[in-house]
């Protein structure tokens, strides 16, 4: 699998306590952002996230981009459908003009957000 190399991180490594609830979240969430997961027993990797089993030392927050609103949509519908819990969703206060984006929280109770920072309506 290439890796994109696209951005400014070259590799985001968590931990997770239970991997295989970690692997049926991230399988749907990246699935929604087609991004595709290669899996091992105790580990997983999509393009440059890599999370593998062990103790957690603190959680994080994540964004991922997303090419349009409705991946931004797919995104949540999966992420809940697989376990993770919805933050905010695209209707809550608090995002940016131009934004569309939601945040769930998954199985380890880090926040893992889709985001297309494309130009709604009204757009600034």
């Amino acid at each position: 699998m290439p890796f994109r190399r696209s951005g400014l991180i070259d590799r985001l490594h968590i931990h997770t306590r239970d991997v295989a609830a970690a692997k049926r979240f991230y399988r749907a969430v990246m699935g929604a952002l087609g991004v595709p997961v290669v899996e091992g027993e105790d580990f997983f990797f999509a393009d440059q996230l890599w999370i593998d089993a062990g103790e957690r030392t603190g959680h994080v927050h994540l964004a991922f981009n997303a090419a349009d609103p409705e991946m931004v949509d797919r995104f949540q519908q999966a992420g809940l459908a697989a376990g993770g819990r919805s933050n905010a969703s695209p209707e809550d206060a608090g995002f940016h003009p131009g934004h569309y984006a939601v945040r769930l929280m998954d199985p380890d109770g880090n926040l893992i957000e889709a985001v297309w920072r494309g130009c709604l309506s009204p757009c600034a």
